[in-house]
């Protein structure tokens, strides 16, 4: 009992810093974080299911929370589409704004 606290915990940390990686990056180029979250706050992969958090703060334009599927974690960044479910956005050329972030993303995260 005591070693799967231990695990959960220490994935925990490990989990917050990697996300705390795109937040911040995100940040730095002022792109708006909609969501933080430790744990996923749906039942993944079907984001339409079982929405609900354990804790949820609303600070400035993010909501920092912890969700209640201890899966992962994510960070909801404003512009960013799932591709997998938006095919439409897809087609689009990218705007002026975010083609350098999206040709260069990768090397910074």
């Amino acid at each position: 009992m005591i070693m799967t606290a231990q695990l959960l915990l220490s994935l925990s940390i490990l989990i917050v810093v990697h996300e705390w990686g795109h937040y911040i990056t995100a940040r730095m180029f002022d792109i708006k974080v909609e969501k933080f979250y430790l744990f996923f706050d749906f039942l993944f992969p079907m984001a339409h299911i079982l929405n609900f958090s354990l804790l949820k703060i609303k600070r400035g334009d993010t909501e920092f929370g912890i969700g209640w599927f201890p899966l992962g974690g994510y960070v909801k960044i404003a512009g960013m589409v799932d591709e997998s479910m938006d095919k439409e956005q897809l087609k689009k050329n990218p705007s002026r704004g975010n083609s350098g972030l999206s040709r260069h993303g990768n090397d910074l995260l």
